[in-house]
C-alpha cells in the first residue's frame, strides 16, 4: 500500500474512521445503558429499544446503500452516512426522553448503514485490484477494534462524564470525516 499515492491513503483513512465510528456505535451503548434509565427517569427494562432500534435500522438500511450509491454517487453517499451519523449522535446526546433517544438512534443507524458498504464500494474504486485485500484489511481493522473498545470506553465516559459522551465524541471525529469526504473522495 505504501505505492499508493497520498490522496488514495487519505482517502482509505477517511474510511477506516467510518468503520471504526459505526462499529464503536455497536457495543459503546450497553455500558451506558443504566446510566441513560436513571436519567432519563425509565425503567432499564425499556432501554433495549435503545440498542434494538440501532441494530435493526442497520439491518433493514443496509441493502438500500449500495442502490442508493448507484443512483446517487458514492462519494455524495458516503458524504451523507457521515453527516446523518453525527447528527444522530448530536440528537442522541440532547435526548431528554426515551422516545427522542430512540428516534435519533435510527437517524444514527440510517448513517450507520451505509457508512460500511459504501466504503467498500469506495475502496473498490481507488485501489487497484492487486493491492484491493492490503486496503481492505487496512480499512476494516478498526471496524474489528471498535467493538473491543466500545464497553470500556462507554464505561471511563460514564464515570468521569456522563452518558451523552459516548455521542458526543463522534461529533468532531464526523465533522473531520465529512470536511474530509468532501474534499478529498472522487
Amino acid at each position: 500500500m505504501t505505492e499508493l499515492p497520498d490522496n488514495t491513503r487519505w482517502q482509505l483513512w477517511i474510511v477506516a474512521f467510518g468503520f471504526f465510528m459505526q462499529s464503536l456505535d455497536t457495543t459503546i451503548v450497553n455500558t451506558a445503558l443504566p446510566s441513560m434509565a436513571k436519567s432519563l427517569g425509565e425503567s432499564p427494562l425499556h432501554m433495549h429499544m435503545v440498542v434494538v432500534s440501532y441494530v435493526l435500522t442497520v439491518a433493514v438500511m443496509l441493502p438500500a446503500s449500495g442502490w442508493l450509491a448507484d443512483k446517487i454517487g458514492v462519494r455524495n453517499i458516503f458524504f451523507a452516512a457521515i453527516v446523518l451519523f453525527t447528527l444522530g449522535s448530536l440528537f442522541c446526546a440532547l435526548s431528554g426522553t426515551l422516545n427522542q433517544l430512540v428516534l435519533a438512534r435510527v437517524l444514527q443507524g440510517v448513517g450507520g448503514a451505509m457508512m460500511v458498504p459504501v466504503g467498500r464500494l469506495t475502496v473498490m474504486k481507488i485501489v487497484p485490484r492487486a493491492q484491493y485485500m492490503a486496503a481492505m484489511t487496512f480499512v476494516t481493522l478498526p471496524g474489528q477494534i471498535g467493538p473491543l473498545l466500545g464497553p470500556a470506553l462507554g464505561g471511563v465516559l460514564v464515570e468521569y462524564a456522563s452518558w451523552h459522551w459516548i455521542f458526543l465524541i463522534n461529533i468532531p471525529v464526523g465533522i473531520v470525516g465529512a470536511m474530509a469526504t468532501f474534499i478529498l473522495m472522487p
